[in-house]
Formats: structure tokens, C-alpha cells, sequence
């Protein structure tokens, strides 16, 4: 049960430090089984609440019935609470992002509704190392580079440290057959390629240890991005987020100053997450090449123009 009680540790503070419940999101792949089955033997001995919420993406036939026999086996297992969402993924920008949004909303539901401590999710050190190499290919920032967060609000992933191989090896030790979602094996997804073809492919010419590598520079980017997001809200405190000097702004590091601008305008009213690169340089430009231009349009309806010196943000 070597593989089992590696994943034991890694969700052992967590369940310490949990009061009454722990949601944990179960796709009924082997990840996920391997993350209940080794938290329900945790949390054996205590009086903490288990809930599985299993997600079903309704992209495929019978699956309805996958999730019915993955709800049985994690109460074979020790989790006596199952709950089956059904969702409706809205293909708008990609199925894997609308799949990933459409699942976050039902995982933000149940958080409503169970008021968990924490809500435990499966990735690995391979879906970080995927993650990291998807960022580098758009040609992403610090924050993008920086990974999957072990730690986002409620979201916990336990997991994070360890090699997708464990689960396999913890689900056959608890007599799990997990089920291969069929998408996971389709190279028109970017992130399948990466994983079936692009890490081998580094492993092979640029020797072992390229997962383990990703990882780290995963956590340094974290703890950059982390330290660069509180000095640029420190720049921010006792200013109006919508009434900025221009001089005070260009004095600022790049670094900082595009930080400041994101987060005055996600407090004018822009939505989380919907800013990219493209949106930031023309704000920027207000700034640092300033010859008159307009007021620019932002996502959420926000306007931004420079008016006799400041930099005023409008939602």
C-alpha cells in the first residue's frame, strides 16, 4: 500500500486541520478515485464528513452510467456520500475550457450548498508540468506560468506533489478500476499532445527529471508572481482605483504597473480572468507613449482614457 499512503500524507493536514466537511471533486478516473479512496482511510478515524461530488460532463454515451458506477465504488470504498451532478458543457471557447468552466460551476454550487472546509480536487506533478508547457507555448505571463495553485480559496489540490503513476498504483492497491475517459487519449486536445507526445519527446532528448523540472520552476514562478501581485496592490492602497496619476504609474517597473492597471480595472468592473495581453497594451500605452489617442474599451463594458494627466477608469 506504498502508493496508497504516499497520497494518505499528502491530504493528511488538511483533513487535520478540517473542522466538519470535505467536498472532494471525482471525475472517476484513477486520480480522483485514488484522492477519495486514500482520504476516506484518513479521515477513518475521525468524525469528519466525506462528499464526493461526481461531475458529468454528458459529452459521451453512457455517461451517466460511468458516473452511477463511480458514485458505487467510492461508497465501496468508504465515502458514503455521493452527489452526481449532471452539467451542460456550452462549447464557446474550446471544449477543455468550457468542460472546465461548465465543472467549476457545479463545484461552486456544491461549496454553497456544503459549506466545506475544503473542496479537494486530483491533479498531479503532471498536470502541473502539462500546465506550465501549455503557458509557455501561448506565450503566457508569470502568473500563467506559474501553474495550477495547490491552495485557491476552498480549492485544495493535495496531490500536486506527486507523480500521475501513484494513483494508478493506489487504485490498484484498493482493488479500483478506474475509468479511461476516451478525451484523455484524443490528440485534437492540446493538452493530450503535450502529454502523449511533447513531454516523451523531452524526456528522451534532454534526459529524466523533465516533469520534476516544470514543477519547480512552476513554484518559483508562484512565489515571483505572488510577490509582484502584493507590491502592486500595496502601490494601490489609499488611491482610487478608477483615478490614477499617470506619473506616479510611469515610475512604476512594467512589472508592476501592468499589475496595477489589471487590478483597477477589474475593480471598475471588468470580469475576473477576462483580460489578456492584448487588452493591457493599449492602457499601457497611455501611459508610456501617450500622442492623444481615445479612450479605450475594455471586457465588462470598463472605458479607460487619460484626462489631464490621470489615467481614469470608467465601468
Amino acid at each position: 500500500m506504498k502508493a496508497t499512503l504516499s497520497i494518505r500524507q499528502a491530504v493528511r493536514p488538511w483533513i487535520a486541520a478540517a473542522d466538519a466537511r470535505i467536498l472532494i471533486g471525482v471525475s472517476g478516473g484513477a486520480d480522483s478515485l485514488a484522492l477519495a479512496a486514500a482520504s476516506a482511510l484518513e479521515a477513518k478515524s475521525s468524525s469528519l464528513e466525506l462528499i464526493a461530488i461526481v461531475i458529468d460532463h454528458q459529452l459521451q454515451v453512457g455517461s451517466g452510467e460511468v458516473a452511477r458506477k463511480t458514485s458505487q465504488e467510492l461508497k465501496r470504498i468508504g465515502i458514503e456520500r455521493v452527489e452526481i451532478n449532471p452539467v451542460e458543457v456550452l462549447v464557446t471557447d474550446g471544449m477543455e475550457s468550457s468542460a472546465r468552466r461548465a465543472r467549476y460551476r457545479a463545484f461552486d454550487s456544491a461549496i454553497l450548498k456544503y459549506q466545506p472546509d475544503y473542496f479537494f480536487l486530483g491533479h498531479t506533478k503532471n498536470d502541473q508540468a502539462e500546465t506550465v508547457l501549455l503557458g509557455l507555448a501561448r506565450g503566457s505571463g508569470t502568473r500563467s506560468l506559474s501553474g495550477i495553485a495547490e491552495e485557491n480559496g476552498p480549492y485544495i489540490r493535495p496531490m500536486l506533489g506527486l507523480d500521475r503513476q501513484i494513483t494508478r498504483l493506489a487504485c490498484a492497491e484498493n482493488g479500483i478500476t478506474p475509468w479511461d475517459d476516451p478525451h484523455n487519449s484524443d490528440l485534437s486536445y492540446a493538452r493530450v499532445r503535450v502529454r502523449q507526445e511533447v513531454l516523451p519527446a523531452l524526456e528522451r532528448n534532454l534526459g529524466p527529471g523533465i516533469i520534476d523540472a516544470l514543477a519547480r520552476s512552476a513554484k518559483i514562478l508562484r512565489e515571483d508572481a505572488d510577490a509582484l501581485d502584493q507590491i502592486a496592490e500595496g502601490y494601490l492602497v489609499g488611491l482610487i482605483p478608477s483615478d490614477l496619476d499617470v506619473a506616479g504609474l510611469a515610475a512604476l517597473p512594467k512589472a508592476i504597473r501592468i499589475r496595477v492597471l489589471r487590478l483597477a480595472i477589474f475593480a471598475a468592473g471588468a470580469p475576473e480572468g477576462s483580460l489578456s495581453a492584448e487588452h493591457l497594451a493599449p492602457v499601457e500605452a497611455l501611459i508610456t507613449e501617450w500622442h492623444g489617442q481615445g479612450e479605450i474599451s475594455l471586457p465588462g463594458g470598463v472605458k479607460v482614457a487619460r484626462i489631464s494627466g490621470r489615467l481614469s477608469l470608467l465601468p
